[in-house]
């Protein structure tokens, strides 16, 4: 979950990083690198909710600890609210440009 909460930090960096080279890549280009960075977001969500999963199946079996079951389940949780809440901003700020009026 960690990993997800930088994942702002890590977005910034490349923006400052820019040089005018990088500002003349095409709108295709950076519509490629985002959707390639949203599936790996959501690959990695999907991934921790099957971690979590797994744990909880070893913790049945007695495998793992229920500290380790919880924390896993928790991770995954906060990772979907996070995606959620995302997915809702987006839909908001959608919905806000298409009320706008030309």
């Amino acid at each position: 979950m960690i990993q997800n909460l930088s994942i702002g930090a890590q977005a910034i960096k490349p923006l400052a990083m820019k040089t005018p080279a990088a500002e003349s890549t095409t709108v295709e280009g950076s519509g490629q690198s985002f959707s390639s960075y949203l599936q790996n977001a959501l690959d990695q969500v999907a991934g921790q909710e099957q971690q979590a999963k797994d744990m909880n199946n070893k913790f049945v079996l007695g495998e793992v600890n229920v500290d380790q079951a919880m924390i896993s389940s928790q991770q995954a949780l906060l990772s979907l609210q996070l995606t959620t809440q995302v997915r809702n901003k987006v839909i908001e700020a959608y919905q806000e440009i298409m009320r706008t009026q030309i």
